[in-house]
């Protein structure tokens, strides 16, 4: 998928991609909303875990050490950012793997995952590609295997409306409005997804950053 340019990378620009995490680490509570999400997936010893869209690989790595009896992999569009994520996996002298697909299907057989993490990928989707990617995490997810996302939704008030502008003229309004119309929810639920709803909020000064699960249906007893 080298050179395929149907994505937004992580601050918009690839001559931005090397200050993702700084940049992430002075707008948001970064460690203190993935910890919170963490916490949510209730990770179980020999869980396989994606982390979808895993840029820089700070999420799995903050999972992994806490969770060292589960397997972690890791996929995204972006190979700039995957090399950035394998240069922080040496630092931190951990194995996860990860693999670069071409944002359509997700390069792993069905029912083959436990759990599915998310942050921050969302708001860069276009609402088709959204479904497409929540079809494909059903797809990839155990009978009964969860979701969880964290990402930008709907403002909690004046002042978080106005910060996520910032975010909106950086990655373009066509897929952060969907954000602000807090369209995750729903999308779960039409995608087939169980218990679906909102476990946490987090005001950040670019905007409100919440968390979402799901379950996928356990097949076994439909």
């Amino acid at each position: 998928m080298s050179g395929n340019k149907n994505y937004i990378p992580a601050l918009k620009y690839d001559w931005l991609t090397r200050i993702y995490d700084p940049v992430l680490q002075m707008t948001m509570p970064e460690r203190k909303f993935k910890s919170t999400l963490i916490n949510q997936i209730k990770i179980q010893a020999n869980d396989k875990v994606l982390d979808f869209g895993c840029g820089s690989l700070t999420l799995s790595i903050m999972a992994a050490r806490k969770h060292m009896d589960a397997e972690f992999q890791g996929v995204d569009i972006d190979e700039k950012i995957l090399s950035i994520a394998k240069k922080k996996l040496t630092r931190a002298g951990l194995t996860i793997q990860t693999k670069l697909y071409d944002g359509g299907r997700l390069p792993y057989p069905d029912n083959y995952f436990d759990k599915v993490m998310s942050s921050l990928v969302f708001h860069h989707l276009t609402l088709r590609q959204k479904y497409g990617a929540l079809d494909e995490i059903m797809r990839v997810l155990k009978p009964s295997g969860t979701v969880h996302i964290a990402d930008f939704g709907k403002p909690a008030n004046v002042l978080q409306r106005t910060g996520f502008y910032a975010v909106q003229f950086l990655d373009g309004f066509e897929t952060t409005q969907d954000s602000v119309k807090n369209v995750l929810p729903e999308a779960l639920r039409e995608t087939g997804f169980l218990k679906a709803g909102e476990t946490g909020v987090f005001k950040t000064i670019v905007g409100t950053v919440r968390i979402f699960n799901g379950q996928k249906p356990n097949q076994s007893i439909l």
